[in-house]
């Protein structure tokens, strides 16, 4: 969609104008999915954060001033997220049967791979994705916006209102806790990408 087009549609969303929100909506739903889905660990629980996400963005439309309109989005649902998670405490049942991955930075490529390597692929996807969830919210939600989403630390930093130094900090620690829990599917991991769960020496 041009940027016009997309301005377009947010000026008639803030005048009260319903399609062209839904319109936005169809534009911005699978990105925000995936990144409540990353936070979460639980597709029904991600299917919830993201509606709830949108349905506030609905509401504070006018509140947006401008800039990167999914950033805006992003930062309420993983805002959303966080709050949740914070509230639960809980560790959550990871499900990826009909989750689809591949488009971020922590997984693997996908370079038409034999059915052996595509069983191999969907272990290690599982192996990342319960190490991500053994992370605390705070570790996890800087994980997933810096490897997984590539935001830069300064965009994470205004994106979650937490100090610069704190996300370097908690980013560290978390890539930390990440290696040392992939440690234990190291045999999962091809040979380029087995030097990531090795400490530095």
């Amino acid at each position: 969609m041009a940027q016009q087009d997309e301005q377009t549609l947010i000026q008639q969303a803030q005048k009260g104008q319903l399609d062209a929100f839904n319109q936005l909506v169809l534009l911005y739903q699978d990105p925000l999915y995936t990144v409540a889905f990353r936070l979460m660990g639980d597709s029904a629980a991600a299917m919830d954060m993201t509606q709830e996400a949108l349905i506030t963005a609905y509401q504070k439309i006018g509140s947006y001033a401008g800039g990167n309109f999914g950033a805006w989005l992003r930062r309420i649902v993983t805002n959303r997220c966080y709050d949740e998670l914070r509230k639960n405490k809980r560790h959550r049942t990871t499900s990826l049967d009909d989750m689809g991955l591949g488009d971020d930075g922590i997984i693997l490529p996908d370079n038409s791979p034999s059915p052996e390597r595509v069983a191999q692929d969907n272990e290690l996807q599982q192996a990342l994705q319960d190490c991500i969830q053994s992370l605390n919210p705070d570790q996890r939600l800087i994980l997933v916006l810096s490897d997984v989403q590539g935001m830069a630390y300064q965009e994470v930093s205004e994106q979650t209102g937490v100090a610069l130094g704190t996300v370097k900090s908690r980013l560290s620690r978390a890539r930390l806790a990440m290696r040392q829990c992939l440690m234990q599917f190291e045999e999962l991991l091809p040979a380029e990408f087995r030097l990531f769960t090795k400490p530095n020496t």
